[in-house]
């Protein structure tokens, strides 16, 4: 059985998309960076913590059970995080926050990290992709008229490439979907041969 510890929709359709079946089970742990914490470390070590929390939570709730699915449990943890100079830019906690990003990234290239975790009973495996995004140059209008719409305030970095902000996009480097949320070559790549597969 795999399970996505994930709330994000956009989690979800893509891992539909890619033609797994799964449940979503989200993992409710802190999402703060710890001091000085880099960017990739700081997304893995989430995607980890998310994957074993909802491991150890569906364990716990199935003890005693004799169906045997535990020993096919794979529990799929994802976090993605947009960093510029180093800095870790998560989801804004208002929009004035959003706003502020936004001007951060505007005319510059930008890093969009995405670590992910597969927890079995036997293996934690933990990988990391990363794609370069540039943005355009965006006027004080344009930035206050996208954060008007709400799409920003719960994406990293306060965009989303699949959203209104694909118009301020001329090009990436690398995986599309890792904008997105879930590198989906990576993914399958940790998921080939795990028996959750379907």
């Amino acid at each position: 059985m795999l399970v996505l510890a994930s709330a994000s929709p956009r989690r979800s359709e893509l891992l539909k998309q890619a033609g797994f079946k799964f449940e979503v089970h989200p993992a409710d742990i802190a999402e703060d960076p710890r001091p000085n914490e880099d960017p990739i470390a700081y997304v893995t070590r989430l995607a980890r913590e998310k994957a074993q929390a909802v491991f150890a939570r569906i364990t716990a709730d199935s003890a005693g059970g004799s169906d045997g699915k535990l020993g096919g449990l794979a529990v799929l943890g994802a976090d993605t995080t947009v960093t510029l100079d180093n800095e870790i830019l998560g989801k804004p906690e208002d929009s004035g926050d959003a706003a502020r990003m936004l001007r951060r990234l505007s005319g510059r290239s930008h890093r969009v990290v995405t670590g992910v975790a597969l927890v079995t009973a036997t293996a934690v495996e933990v990988a990391a992709e990363v794609t370069a995004v540039q943005f355009l140059t965006l006027s004080d209008e344009e930035i206050d008229a996208y954060v008007a719409t709400g799409e920003p305030m719960d994406k990293a970095g306060a965009y989303a490439i699949q959203g209104r902000a694909a118009k301020w996009i001329p090009r990436i480097e690398g995986c599309y979907f890792n904008v997105m949320g879930l590198p989906l070559a990576l993914v399958c790549a940790l998921l080939e041969g795990c028996t959750c597969r379907q």
